[in-house]
Parts: C-alpha cells; structure tokens; sequence
C-alpha cells in the first residue's frame, strides 16, 4: 500500500527521474493521493480500458519503473504507459465511472476497501492530467510513489 502517491506530468523520464528523491511538487504541479496500491491500480486501469489482461501487463513490466531505490526500499517514479496515457485522455465521464466501478470491485475481490466517490474522483482527475498532455508541449503521465 502506497503512503503518499503524486501523478504528474513531464517531458521525458529524465525529467521525471530527477524527482525521485523529493517529489514532484517543486518542479511539476501534481496531484496528491494516498492509502492504495497504486502499481496495481495503474494495472488494472489499463487491464479494464483495454482489455489487455492482469497478468499480461505484469509480463511486459507495466507500469514502467523510471527511478528507484535498488533495494525495493523509498520513493519511486513509475510512467504509465503510453496505451494507458491515451485511454484515459479519450474517456468521457461515464466510462471513467464505469472503469472506477470495475476498480472498487477488483480492490474488494482483493480484500481491500475503496469508497467508490474517492475511486471515480481518482480516475477522473489522473484522466484530466492525462488529457493535459495533448495542450502543452508532450510530456508524459507518471506517478512518483513513497
């Protein structure tokens, strides 16, 4: 489980690697959540936007570690896939809901509890971010994690 998660926005995983140690606040605007895994969310966003299985995004190391901590141990940065990226700047609100929806269900299969409102707010706001990507100049979705 994920203490304090930052998705955030920039140009290339250099950028975004430089922030590994720190966060992302002083050099991306981000957005702040927390208390869920958040490498097995962005699975399974992709998993249900997709139609991409579980277990064959795990195979091709999705998400991507950018920066980390040899030992497994502190802050890492992870990109989300360009597949994710573009799915969830194209989903309209009531596929976001559908998807948040399928996310809860996937959590309480799992054991974990999550507020359904909190789950569609999470998704709504990180496809938000994604969707800023196609007004600035490029850039990248990615979510720094401690």
């Amino acid at each position: 489980m994920s203490i304090i998660i930052k998705f955030f926005v920039a140009p290339d995983d250099e950028a975004a690697a430089a922030v590994v140690d720190h966060g992302p606040d002083e050099a991306f605007e981000s957005l702040v959540f927390g208390n869920f895994d958040v490498e097995e969310a962005i699975i399974e966003w992709e998993s249900i936007l997709t139609g991409r299985s579980f277990e064959e995004l795990v195979d091709a190391d999705e998400p991507a570690v950018v920066a980390g901590p040899g030992d497994g141990e502190g802050p890492m940065v992870l990109a989300a896939s360009r597949v994710l990226q573009d799915a969830l700047a194209a989903a309209d609100a009531p596929r976001l809901v559908g998807v948040s929806e399928l996310w809860v269900q996937e959590r309480a299969a799992g054991g974990e509890v999550l507020d359904p409102e909190v789950a569609t707010r999470i998704l709504c706001d990180v496809a938000e971010l994604a969707r800023s990507i196609g007004m600035q100049d490029g850039g990248s979705l990615y979510c720094w994690v401690a």
